[in-house]
């Protein structure tokens, strides 16, 4: 069951320039940057509520941040709900034809268990499912 808008994550060239812009907007200070190593991203976060904004910044020209601005430019790069069981989740979503990036969870920012929805099953949409923790099989 999807729980809430976990996040918005906006892919972004520059964190440093990006940042002041958006705590402007939001009128709310980033109260965290954190660097994801295997994703080749870093990330800066806002509280807007229950839903954080989650600026992406790729630290590679070969992370999937950087080929989708190369692509596309700065925007709106995902969507991510939280779920109370990550793993029963992608289950589902797999039995009801939804095409998975990840089938297997990894550790996202914040700590979070996440995995990817291929936007070609999702409305050309980026989904991101996420998880605090993983159930104990």
């Amino acid at each position: 069951m999807i729980t809430k808008i976990e996040h918005i994550g906006i892919a972004v060239k520059k964190l440093s320039e990006s940042i002041p812009t958006f705590e402007k907007l939001l009128n709310t200070k980033c109260y965290k940057i954190e660097e994801v190593r295997d994703q080749k991203v870093k990330t800066a976060f806002f509280l807007i509520g229950e839903t954080k904004i989650e600026l992406l910044e790729a630290t590679s020209p070969e992370s999937p941040i950087a080929k989708f601005i190369e692509k596309k430019g700065e925007g709106i790069h995902h969507i991510a709900f939280a779920v109370e069981n990550i793993e029963e989740k992608l289950s589902e979503l797999k039995q009801m034809n939804f095409q998975l990036i990840d089938e297997i969870p990894r550790l996202g920012a914040e700590n979070l268990y996440i995995a990817f929805l291929h936007p070609k099953s999702t409305n050309s949409v980026l989904v991101e499912i996420c998880s605090n923790n993983l159930s104990n099989k």
